[in-house]
């Protein structure tokens, strides 16, 4: 990894070398970056808003599998079914509980943690191929679990949410629920880059390099591996909150295992263990198929759009994409968008010289 910081930076102790942003550009960075989205809902439209808003509670829930995935080493083929349980779960307590929104999305969160740390149990014991399969089993339970518990999801027909009221100001429009989204993200990555530095942090990330020295150090394995589905699923049941109080409806059919592998693309494409990777990833997965929209539209009525019918299978097309997308990472980027966009930053810090 190419160090970024300027000659004669040293740093004398742990704390120090470990901190989130190093320097001083990186810091005024983080604060023209924060300004300037504050700025978004007064000049960007709707649907650009609704794009960014789709990008925050997706790459909450990204993060939490990067977490289990990327930082821990684990598998998980089931993110999807989490991130439905903590939408399902925020909708009952408000309408079944009177608990108000903005105290639902976090308590959905814990809710959907507690039920990852059930279903991360086997994890103590199983790995690879056994634990997917295993992961696999917890996303058709709880898909079947949605389909018919009507008293909690509202059955086929779903499940109508309210938006969250703080203080008599109602999140009801794209321009408020922003504010509200990126408030969540803030919150969930610091949170995040805070725990890799931490003792648990470290340990998460020796049971992914090597897990027999990481037992002989003393860290317990069965432990660390099962926290590490209770962290994912704390993340996927917050940003599935967000996600139902955003659409104000939440369906059964949303959550499926195409919506389980999309997560696990954001993850790969992003960079697996890096955590603002799993926002770029994100970012990536939303904008794709706009993207593959556009393109069609643009060709509409051209000898490619009749010979493709691009028109009529734009819906086929936009997950061939994804899974072209997915496969290209995988063979010509492994480390994601995360390790390309450090080589940037390194070749503007050392141009013109090479090294």
């Amino acid at each position: 990894m190419v160090a970024m910081t300027p000659a004669g930076d040293y740093r004398t102790s742990y704390r120090a070398d470990t901190t989130i942003f190093p320097t001083r550009n990186s810091r005024i960075a983080l604060f023209i970056g924060l300004a300037l989205l504050c700025c978004a809902p007064l000049l960007l439209g709707r649907y650009e808003l609704s794009l960014l808003i789709n990008i925050g509670f997706l790459g909450i829930a990204a993060l939490g599998l990067n977490i289990l995935v990327g930082f821990t080493g684990q598998i998980s083929i089931g993110h999807a079914a989490f991130f439905g349980l903590g939408a399902f779960t925020s909708a009952w307590l408000h309408e079944h509980l009177g608990i108000p929104v903005m105290l639902c999305i976090p308590l959905a969160g814990i809710v959907t943690a507690l039920i990852g740390l059930v279903f991360g149990a086997p994890a103590a014991r199983l790995k690879g191929l056994y634990l997917a399969i295993a992961t696999l089993a917890a996303q058709f339970i709880l898909e079947d679990f949605f389909a018919r518990a009507r008293w909690f999801t509202g059955g086929v027909a779903g499940r109508m949410t309210e938006s969250p009221v703080l203080f008599g100001f109602a999140f009801d429009r794209d321009e408020t629920f922003f504010y509200l989204t990126l408030a969540w993200v803030v919150i969930m990555f610091v949170a995040a880059a805070n725990l890799m530095r931490s003792r648990d942090g470290r340990a998460l990330v020796a049971v992914r390099d090597h897990y027999l020295s990481a037992e002989m150090m003393g860290i317990n394995l069965a432990y660390y591996r099962t926290l590490s589905f209770g962290i994912a699923s704390l993340y996927a049941g917050i940003g599935g909150a967000l996600y139902a109080h955003y659409l104000l409806f939440v369906s059964v059919e949303a959550f499926n295992i195409l919506f389980s592998i999309q997560f696990l693309g954001m993850v790969i494409i992003g960079g697996l263990g890096s955590v603002m990777g799993s926002l770029m990833g994100a970012a990536f997965m939303v904008m794709l198929p706009e993207v593959t929209q556009w393109g069609a539209e643009a060709l509409a009525g051209s000898a490619i759009d009749q010979a493709l019918r691009l028109g009529a299978s734009i819906s086929f097309l936009r997950e061939m994409v994804v899974g072209a997308a997915i496969i290209l990472f995988l063979i010509f980027e492994p480390d994601g968008l995360a390790r390309r966009w450090r080589l940037i930053k390194a070749y503007w810090k050392l141009y013109p010289y090479s090294h």
